[in-house]
């Protein structure tokens, strides 16, 4: 049944969680098997046994394992101006059941997110309606420079490079440059404001068009957006940090010529994420699920799969996005290029992830890493990452033990549709707790629970 959202009803009474007996995977790596209390939106006790507390509220989780619940640092939720795809509400049910207990948006909604009264409207929305935790992108067009210093509280700068159009799409090496270098002067080196770039070059994408053009076959769009479109802005994207000394963070990178070349050259002030969709899908899913399988950049080759997966294990790559971008199925409908890029995942991401790690593409640990951990780390969200005392209670129990297929009519995204559709997975949630409350439990979402605004550092 599809969630309705309710007004909140506020308590003063403490809010106290004793989680027994779980498989927790501790700040380094290892695994315990213990109990965890949290009282209020802290984790304060992490210990093999903890004794009865009052008031505390029990979960027995034998058989389940503890992650921290996934910071998501890139997705598009529709919210203002496209709700008909997504918003805020049925996006942020869709992250409790998924394991998602904080999200990053961008800011391609209508208005556009690039003043500080766009992104104040936001964090009032979400305030309103979010289940998890929130922080929102300002995008950067090539006049509101003031607004992308000044604005907060945001996690970064988004920038698109290319797959845009209107005042959102940046390509000129002269405006990047005039956004790269402002802000600098005004604090240290390294440490002004993140960018954070859509790495696609848009000069390529327009001539690629032209070549490709009147062809329908969805398959044709990681030609036209090729390899060399991604490489080129991604290029482009270094050589601008590191002239200007510039905190740099590379969204969805897709290429293995991109992680080649961040293998070579990777400043100390640059990250780079991934997708799901890049990791697990390429080019073949065009002939089973068609225009289900066209998002930006495009899918490409089992040997680009092959190449991120080892710069992920590396660290050249440092943590795991979803790039969740809803369309309705109608829309997917349509005939390329009139089709729109972008398919759901945040429902999906966790569960994919450790069922990697469970064919041996990886290790939990690892996931909790590139999901958790070092997204924290790499936006300075304090406090967030890790179970541990003094860290947030936002946590996830999984169960590794069970299978289940990705079923259309199980999703909570109001696109309801997944480009996995089918895939027998495991590591789904059980149980996932935002601020030390239970907002879903064995596939019941609680609607009346609140995240908060993220902060950073």
């Amino acid at each position: 049944m599809t969630p309705s959202l309710n007004k909140i009803n506020p308590t003063s009474s403490p809010q106290i969680l004793l989680i027994r007996r779980a498989r927790i995977i501790l700040p380094n790596g290892e695994l315990m098997i213990g109990d965890v209390l949290t009282r209020d939106r802290q984790i304060v006790e992490v210990a093999p046994e903890i004794s009865q507390t009052a008031l505390a509220t029990e979960i027995d989780a034998e058989g389940l394992t503890l992650l921290p619940g996934v910071i998501d640092p890139q997705m598009h939720f529709r919210e203002p101006g496209l709700e008909h795809k997504e918003d805020l509400f049925t996006a942020s049910c869709a992250c409790a059941k998924g394991g998602v207990t904080s999200f990053l948006e961008m800011p391609n909604t209508r208005p556009l997110t690039t003043t500080q009264q766009a992104l104040d409207d936001k964090l009032q929305r979400a305030s309103q309606k979010s289940l998890v935790n929130y922080g929102f992108f300002i995008g950067a067009t090539a006049e509101n420079l003031p607004d992308l210093l000044l604005a907060k509280p945001t996690p970064g700068i988004k920038i698109f490079m290319g797959s845009m159009h209107g005042q959102l799409l940046v390509d000129g090496e002269t405006a990047l440059s005039a956004i790269f270098a402002k802000g600098v002067s005004e604090a240290p080196a390294k440490q002004a404001r993140l960018i954070a770039v859509h790495a696609e070059d848009q000069a390529r994408i327009n001539q690629r068009r032209q070549e490709f053009a009147n062809i329908h076959d969805p398959g044709v769009h990681s030609q036209i957006q090729d390899n060399q479109a991604a490489m080129l802005a991604t290029q482009l994207a270094l050589k601008l940090s590191q002239k200007y000394q510039r905190r740099l963070h590379i969204l969805h990178m897709s290429t293995a010529e991109e992680a080649d070349l961040l293998r070579q050259e990777k400043p100390s002030w640059v990250t780079a994420e991934v997708t799901p969709q890049h990791l697990l899908l390429n080019t073949s899913a065009y002939e089973k699920i068609g225009t289900l399988a066209q998002m930006n950049p495009p899918l490409r080759s089992p040997h680009d799969n092959e190449v991120l997966w080892q710069a992920l294990r590396d660290g050249v790559i440092d943590f795991i996005a979803t790039d969740h971008a809803p369309h309705t199925l109608e829309e997917k409908a349509q005939e390329y290029p009139n089709s729109p890029s972008g398919m759901p995942g945040v429902e999906t991401s966790l569960a994919l992830m450790l069922t990697a790690a469970m064919e041996g593409k990886c290790t939990v640990a690892q996931v909790v890493n590139w999901m958790s951990k070092n997204v924290a780390v790499a936006y300075g969200i304090p406090n967030k990452g890790a179970i541990a005392p003094g860290y947030d209670a936002d946590l996830v129990l999984v169960d590794l033990n069970t299978y289940r297929p990705v079923r259309r009519e199980e999703l909570l995204t109001k696109c309801r549709w997944s480009p996995f559709e089918g895939w027998n997975l495991t590591g789904w949630a059980t149980t996932t707790i935002v601020g030390g409350e239970v907002v879903y439990d064995k596939g019941q979402v609680d609607t009346k629970v609140r995240g908060q605004a993220l902060t950073f550092l």
